[in-house]
C-alpha cells in the first residue's frame, strides 16, 4: 500500500515512461521543463473560469449540481477537478477546461486524467462515475463527453500502486518499450538504454 498519494500528472508521466517517476522523485533531479506559453495561459485560463463561470450549470449535458475547483485526494491519489458535476441521472462527472483546439481527436492523456479525477470523486463523494467531459476552449468552449469505464479506473490504481513502489523502493523501473520518446526526454543525457 502507497504511504501516499499521486497526482494525474505523475500517472501521465509513469505511462509515458516509468523512469521519469525514478528521476524526479527518487533522485530528486527536476525535469527543468520552462513554464510554456500553453501552461501559463491554461493557468490563467482555469482562473478566469472559476470567477465568470460561478452560476453556470451545464444543463445541456444533464447538470443539475457542480462544484468548482475541488481539491480531492484518496490513499492513492490526489488531485484538483476544475468541476465536479451531479448528473440528472445520479452520476458524478469530473469536468476539465483544456487550452486547446479539438481536432477530432481526444488524447490519452486527457482520458487518463479523467479517470483519475473520476476515482477521487467516486472515493470522496461515494458516487458512480462512469463519463467525464472536456471543455476545449480555443474551439468556442467545445464539450466533448468521454466513456469512462471500470478498466480505466483499474489502470490508474495500479499506476499509483506502481509509482509508489518506485518511490518507497527505490526502484529503477524498465523504460518505456516506444524508444522514439527517448530522443526528446529531459533525461536521456543519464539514462540508461
Amino acid at each position: 500500500m502507497n504511504k501516499f498519494s499521486v497526482t494525474p500528472s505523475e500517472i501521465i508521466q509513469y505511462l509515458y515512461c516509468p523512469r521519469f517517476i525514478y528521476f524526479e522523485k527518487v533522485l530528486g533531479i527536476p525535469q527543468y521543463e520552462e513554464k510554456s506559453y500553453k501552461a501559463m495561459r491554461g493557468r490563467h485560463l482555469h482562473e478566469k473560469k472559476t470567477r465568470i463561470n460561478k452560476e453556470y450549470l451545464r444543463k445541456s449535458i444533464g447538470a443539475t449540481h457542480k462544484l468548482q475547483e475541488q481539491y480531492l485526494t484518496n490513499d492513492l491519489l490526489r488531485g484538483k477537478v476544475d468541476e465536479v458535476l451531479t448528473l440528472e441521472d445520479g452520476t458524478m462527472a469530473p469536468l476539465d477546461y483544456k487550452f486547446a483546439q479539438y481536432k477530432n481527436k481526444v488524447f490519452n492523456t486527457y482520458k487518463t486524467q479523467l479517470a483519475c479525477y473520476a476515482c477521487l470523486i467516486e472515493d470522496n463523494f461515494d458516487k458512480k462515475v462512469d463519463r467525464g467531459y472536456l471543455v476545449y476552449t480555443r474551439s468556442k468552449n467545445k464539450v466533448i463527453e468521454i466513456e469512462i469505464n471500470e478498466t480505466q479506473k483499474q489502470e490508474v490504481k495500479e499506476c499509483a500502486v506502481a509509482i509508489g513502489e518506485i518511490i518507497q523502493d527505490n526502484r529503477f523501473p524498465k523504460s518505456t518499450r516506444y524508444k522514439k520518446r527517448c530522443i526528446e526526454c529531459t533525461y536521456r543525457n543519464i539514462c540508461i538504454q
